[in-house]
């Protein structure tokens, strides 16, 4: 027994020995672990990134247009004579055919007058021949009279029918200059304030036979002058200006900004193209109709037009400040799903509202670096943070 228990004591004094080894293990373990110095963690530059879209893109010109009516007529005198009345107020709308001028008619009533009394004339002329012709054509045939008689009562008969087409050509002339001393209106619209005061000597000969002016103007028409270029690049796409195409989902129209910048609720649609190109000026001139029904439009403005030139359906889209141009081309950075960047070269096409048509390199849904283009290398690794985020970094910086 007393060989046993100093074994056993030992045995004690050894195992405390070994916990205290351990536990001092552990300390200094646990001591390093808190104080060793941290492993730097690789920095990436961070991005704003969004992906290409798909749309449906309208392509706009923008140009100076001038309004004109769609008709504008010319009251004029066709008769001379002195003015006598005026049957409307200026400035109004008159109806097609509605009386505005009188001009004296007493001379042009007499010699309507005179023509018809020797029209009576000429008839009863006619008549007599015809009598004459019939009483002369059996005697004639009983050998009662001569060949010469004949002759003559035919030759009086065919004179006096003449005579008869003559005056009443001169009948009809002279009804003709009767009705033209009262001035109808040629068509509805707007009239002018008169040219002429009342009184006035007027017609073809005295130098005063503009009256008035009508405008028609509840629908206007648009001239404008495009680019050869515009035109190259819309027949590239079979856009044909002034022709109404039914297989497309839409057709070449245009809006208008007014004086005060504001935009003309109503659109109007091309309707007309010249033919050929001013080598004066390398344009061609287009008109387009434009409804004006509550005359907010005038004839002789000026205004800006801007006209639907294409609608590329489809189109990849991505913002302009996501592609760089350089010599070698034009280029965007695509971010890959493990984050790393690549340097894509892209055919670009139209530009519209800070963005831009992606002819040829990109998909839609790839997503496209928009900020911090310029901490990139092809190959290295971002981080994507939205673009609040990197805004506020560029303010702390």
């Amino acid at each position: 027994m007393k060989k046993f228990f100093p074994n056993r004591n030992a045995l004690l004094d050894k195992r405390r020995w070994v916990i205290a080894a351990l536990c001092i293990a552990a300390v200094i373990g646990v001591y390093y672990v808190l104080t060793r110095p941290e492993k730097p963690q690789p920095v990436y530059p961070s991005v704003v990134a969004a992906p290409a879209e798909m749309d449906d893109v309208e392509l706009y010109g923008e140009y100076v247009g001038r309004i004109r009516a769609q008709q504008f007529v010319e009251v004029r005198a066709r008769v001379e004579g002195y003015l006598e009345e005026m049957l409307f107020e200026e400035g109004t709308y008159v109806k097609r055919n509605q009386v505005l001028f009188v001009i004296n008619q007493d001379l042009y009533r007499a010699k309507a007058d005179r023509v018809r009394a020797q029209l009576k004339k000429d008839e009863a002329q006619a008549l007599k021949a015809k009598r004459d012709l019939d009483r002369i054509q059996p005697l004639y045939e009983q050998n009662a009279a001569s060949q010469l008689d004949l002759d003559n009562a035919v030759a009086a008969y065919e004179s006096s029918e003449a005579a008869v087409a003559m005056s009443e050509a001169d009948l009809a002339q002279a009804e003709l200059e009767l009705g033209y001393t009262i001035v109808r209106s040629p068509s509805s619209g707007y009239i002018s304030e008169r040219n002429v005061d009342l009184g006035t000597l007027v017609g073809p000969g005295s130098g005063k036979s503009l009256l008035a002016t009508i405008v028609k103007s509840d629908t206007v028409l648009v001239d404008f002058s495009m680019t050869a270029l515009d035109y190259l690049k819309s027949k590239e796409r079979n856009v044909n200006f002034g022709q109404q195409d039914s297989t497309r989902s839409w057709q070449p129209n245009i809006s208008i900004t007014l004086a005060d910048n504001s935009v003309y609720p109503l659109r109007g649609y091309v309707d007309f193209a010249e033919p050929q190109v001013d080598p004066q000026t390398g344009t061609f001139s287009v008109r387009a109709e434009m409804p004006n029904p509550d005359r907010v439009l005038l004839p002789g403005q000026f205004t800006k037009v801007k006209l639907l030139l294409d609608v590329r359906e489809g189109a990849t889209v991505i913002p302009r400040k996501a592609v760089t141009i350089e010599k070698g081309g034009a280029y965007v950075y695509v971010v890959r799903k493990d984050t790393t960047v690549e340097r894509r070269f892209i055919e670009i096409g139209p530009e519209f509202e800070n963005s831009l048509v992606v002819e040829r390199g990109l998909s839609a849904g790839e997503n496209v670096v928009n900020e911090g283009i310029h901490k990139l290398t092809p190959g290295i690794k971002v981080e994507l943070v939205d673009e609040m985020e990197e805004a506020l970094g560029s303010k702390e910086e």
